[in-house]
């Protein structure tokens, strides 16, 4: 079992094409941990608006009367993937992995593939 940092450094190695990644409450929207990120990456700002997003799709599954839970969520942008990944199990109830990939230089196959290889290592 890896803990928090240990986790997000297996993640920034892991998974090629990685610019930052961070295990969040999706609770409170507070970051448990981050790694990577930058000037142009802050990763406690988006934890907390990654936070909302999932609120959202939760709420909207609710009001269409969806059964069953969200495995991921993917963003695309021009240049990168952002990947939120909720954490299942007893450990991980309420935490998601944000992960943000450049688009160039990974496989979002292979990244997801990875995230949940990690989340099972996983121990909070």
């Amino acid at each position: 079992m890896a803990n928090v940092e240990i986790s997000l450094k297996e993640t920034m190695t892991a998974v090629e094409g990685a610019l930052g990644v961070a295990v969040v409450d999706y609770t409170s929207g507070m970051a448990l941990g981050t790694l990577g990120g930058g000037k142009d990456l802050d990763l406690n700002v988006a934890a907390a608006g990654n936070t909302d997003v999932i609120r959202a799709k939760v709420r909207t599954m609710e009001h269409l009367g969806l059964k069953g839970e969200i495995e991921d969520i993917l963003i695309t942008l021009a240049t990168q993937y952002h990947l939120i990944r909720l954490l299942k199990g007893r450990s991980g109830s309420g935490l998601f992995i944000y992960l943000v990939l450049d688009r160039s230089r990974s496989n979002l196959a292979m990244a997801r593939h990875q995230l949940k290889r990690i989340e099972a290592e996983l121990e909070v």
